[in-house]
């Protein structure tokens, strides 16, 4: 790395550290800034998954007594299913040649900034059908289970907007409590970016240099984040977020083309 990479990489670390701890979307910026250095999408994933791992563990032991509370007969299931599903997105991108995931990376991109920017939407929809339903869950465990198979699968394989996915799910499994909802979502995207992580690990996919320092550069801005969180306007954040992923979506198509 050069010394212009080492501080572009690092700083872009802080800022998704920081975004994380207080909005999410972080990815939006840490995961281009890779590609930007020249390092190949795949490897860049790979890597970008690694530097912001520790931080959703730290996370998710802040939600512990909701996790050990509430709704205990999803925990297992859901843990084994974000288990095989974060497994079964890493393979699939670790076979995936590089040149093709490349040709996606503008489309996930796009996906997760509309999921990011609509979440609000997609929640307030979740919750009027909850209470339209006489506040029944209208999903059972069984197509519970087999939709966080699939977002498992999606956080294996590429990830950013799962968390709000995953918020939706617990909805509309009748959870009601927005602090167990957070700590499930955040145990659940932490056990699937976890097995995605290792299996990177194995094959051999993560550039260690700049994973080990864009590690302490999230960990730096998760640390500032949850300093300042009461002192942000997480609507400024969230704005910041979607302006960054919509501008890095346009910048994508238009370098690799639709």
């Amino acid at each position: 790395m050069t010394l212009h990479e080492v501080v572009l990489l690092f700083s872009s670390a802080v800022l998704a550290g920081l975004l994380n701890s207080v909005a999410g979307g972080g990815s939006f910026v840490s995961f281009p800034m890779l590609i930007f250095t020249g390092m190949p999408p795949i490897n860049a994933n790979a890597t970008n998954t690694v530097a912001l791992w520790p931080g959703t563990i730290a996370s998710t032991a802040a939600y512990r007594r909701e996790l050990r509370s509430t709704h205990r007969r999803l925990l297992v299931p859901f843990v084994i299913t974000g288990l095989a599903g974060g497994l079964l997105g890493a393979m699939t991108l670790l076979k995936t040649p590089q040149a093709t995931f490349m040709r996606l990376v503008p489309y996930l991109l796009g996906i997760a900034t509309l999921l990011f920017t609509f979440s609000g939407r997609i929640n307030a929809w979740v919750r009027a059908r909850m209470q339209h339903s006489g506040n029944r869950a209208p999903l059972g465990l069984v197509g519970g289970v087999l939709l966080q198979l699939m977002i498992a699968g999606y956080v294996g394989f590429f990830g950013a907007g799962a968390g709000i996915l995953t918020l939706a799910l617990l909805a509309l499994l009748g959870m009601e409590s927005i602090h167990a909802m957070n700590g499930f979502k955040t145990l659940l995207v932490s056990v699937a970016n976890g097995v995605a992580m290792i299996a990177f690990i194995v094959a051999r996919a993560v550039i260690w240099p700049q994973a080990l320092l864009m590690l302490v550069g999230a960990a730096a801005g998760g640390y500032a984040g949850a300093w300042y969180a009461q002192k942000m306007d997480p609507r400024h954040v969230r704005l910041i977020v979607i302006c960054v992923g919509a501008a890095m979506t346009v910048y994508f198509f238009a370098k690799h083309g639709f």
